[in-house]
């Protein structure tokens, strides 16, 4: 799966983005995906992750009430609705095939990323 995020900008604290991730292959729409962001010196975390169908989503407990991830299988795409950004969220955001149960990325390969970037 080649992976490719995109919406990303400079917004003030409070306001909304929507991400995209246009991914290519026959496997995605039998995958479960995530979005996991990187934020200068520090370590890459998950945000949020959706199973394969849909029907199953989980949040990080710093965005759980602000961020929503969805998907559209048909259009191979997923999706992350940012809304109440705050400075902390500013990062690289990437997607990546993910393990709900471990919150974890299944692929070595990121893709390319999207920069977020909140103002106080």
């Amino acid at each position: 799966v080649q992976l490719q995020a995109s919406g990303g900008g400079l917004v003030q604290a409070g306001g909304s983005l929507k991400l995209s991730c246009a991914a290519s292959g026959r496997s995605f729409s039998t995958r479960s995906m995530g979005w996991f962001r990187q934020a200068p010196g520090k370590e890459r975390e998950f945000v949020a992750g959706i199973s394969w169908s849909g029907g199953l989503t989980y949040y990080a407990d710093s965005v759980r009430g602000r961020f929503t991830i969805s998907r559209d299988n048909a259009e191979n795409t997923v999706y992350l609705q940012m809304n109440s950004l705050k400075p902390e969220d500013t990062a690289v955001y990437y997607c990546a095939p993910v393990s709900l149960s471990t919150r974890m990325p299944t692929s070595d390969y990121w893709g390319q990323g999207t920069q977020v970037t909140v103002s106080s």
